[in-house]
């Protein structure tokens, strides 16, 4: 009897021991299940919350998407390759929820309060968790969002190939890429009056050095593209400004990066992402037109193409729309980065696009491009800062993905009924005409088109039928 109450012991221990290696240890400082060893953890982060599938628009399951189908296929491709989603490190795993008049709401389970390496490598680990479980095989960062800074350029440097270290081998495990990486160059107290348009030699060179380190990585970890956002090249006032210096300064930066670039081999697409002010009063990258004139002026034209936002669209006082068809008509279309503003708020609030009829706008510019590929979209969308609880990280991207995936669908039905590009098309049929072809190949002469004039008398103009347009558009939606 005792022999047999001991086998069942040693069972019982052996079941105990089995069932213990199969629970997953959940990311919280105050679990022990990981040995303490908090620099090495090997548990889930976000435990109770299974992978996000597609279940349709019928479902109620708010952890499902209702309208992204990663591989449907709408107008000859599969909705991830018109999509390319992405997911934005800083405000997703560096978010605080922070604001001018309130303290951070946001402390996630893995955090400890830190900004260690080893808080780093446990925060990477839980970042490409959450991908996994979004189905999104891009992400994007700033250089010193994933790495802190050190005491010296030399210590920020290895603090930085350390973490990217990290990210290769989980880019590895999970076959998840960088769309783009970038350099933090508007933070730290040295970029208070710009980077690359900074007054000070030292400052220029320390910006160029991050840049050139921040290409290397994201070079070495496959990244796709690399972006530029000029937070603080611009200006607050300009009695101390010297604008055409910093403007020429900023395009020789450019043009450093660009050879730099070509130097150690990248193939990826350079971007400029514009944004009128804040945090200056008046940034030089103001909006698309803006760049592409700048571009133009200083040689750079099919050396960088265009990243737009949608916030800091309406910030400069456009319509998303509009930046997209300014980008696109030029050539210069290259990524989105995928976020709203309030309109009642007038700063940059990055929420998650909600709004199906501004994210059909959307689809039908990037449908027209042909796809944003090697670019794509970027959550820059961070969680309200009242919205506290793990689950939320999810719920916002699994909405602003079905948003822009529901615009996707609504294009495919506008071009498949036409009515509204036949109404484009009529309002611009007479340039189909003998004449129209002359003035559209750059032939038509002001002495011809007089004669003409006396010819045809006063011209009937046509309603623009502007009511019959929105009436199509909404018919989609």
């Amino acid at each position: 009897m005792k022999g047999s109450k001991l086998l069942l012991l040693l069972v019982a221990l052996c079941l105990s021991a089995a069932i213990a290696a199969e629970q997953t240890c959940p990311a919280d400082l105050d679990s022990k299940c990981d040995g303490g060893a908090s620099d090495d953890w090997e548990g889930e982060f976000f435990p109770g919350i299974p992978k996000i599938k597609y279940e349709g628009p019928t479902s109620k399951n708010p952890l499902a998407y209702k309208w992204y189908n990663a591989e449907e296929v709408i107008l000859g491709k599969k909705m991830k390759d018109w999509m390319r989603f992405s997911v934005a490190f800083w405000h997703t795993f560096r978010g605080t929820g922070g604001d001018p008049f309130g303290a951070p709401t946001k402390v996630w389970p893995w955090e400890d309060g830190t900004n260690s390496l080893a808080m780093a490598k446990r925060r990477m680990r839980a970042h490409f968790e959450f991908m996994e479980k979004v189905g999104v095989d891009k992400w994007c960062f700033h250089d010193r969002d994933i790495a802190p800074d050190g005491k010296t350029l030399e210590e920020t440097n290895a603090n930085l190939d350390e973490i990217v270290e990290l990210a290769k081998q989980l880019q590895t495990e999970t076959n998840i890429k960088p769309l783009w990486g970038t350099a933090q160059l508007f933070m730290h107290p040295r970029y208070m009056h710009g980077a690359a348009t900074s007054p000070e030699v030292k400052v220029y060179a320390y910006a160029a050095a991050q840049v050139k380190k921040a290409l290397e990585v994201t070079h070495y970890l496959g990244g796709e593209n690399y972006v530029f956002w000029g937070g603080r090249e611009g200006y607050q006032t300009l009695l101390n400004t010297d604008m055409k210096r910093e403007l020429d300064h900023m395009a020789n930066f450019l043009q450093a990066a660009v050879d730099y670039k070509k130097k150690i081999g990248f193939n990826g697409t350079l971007l400029i992402e514009p944004k009128p002010q804040e945090p200056t009063k008046h940034q030089y990258d103001w909006d698309v037109a803006t760049t592409f004139s700048f571009l133009q002026k200083y040689g750079l034209i099919g050396e960088f193409k265009i990243n737009v936002e949608c916030n800091h669209a309406t910030l400069s006082g456009h319509s998303c729309h509009h930046e997209l068809e300014t980008a696109r008509i030029n050539g210069l279309l290259g990524n989105i980065d995928a976020n709203t503003g309030d309109p009642q708020v007038g700063w940059d609030t990055d929420q998650f696009l909600t709004d199906i009829a501004e994210a059909t706008l959307v689809m039908s510019s990037v449908v027209k491009n042909g796809g944003l590929a090697p670019g794509g979209f970027n959550f820059d969308a961070k969680l309200r800062r009242e919205s506290t609880d793990v689950e939320d990280m999810f719920l916002a991207h699994i909405s602003g993905m079905d948003t822009l995936a529901r615009g996707l669908r609504n294009v495919e039905k506008l071009i498949e009924d036409g009515s509204l590009d036949e109404l484009v098309h009529k309002r611009y049929q007479s340039f189909d005409s003998e004449i129209g072809a002359l003035i559209e190949a750059g032939k038509g002469d002001f002495e011809m088109l007089e004669k003409k004039v006396l010819e045809w008398g006063e011209p009937t103009v046509p309603s623009g039928k502007q009511e019959l347009a929105e009436i199509l558009f909404q018919s989609a939606l």
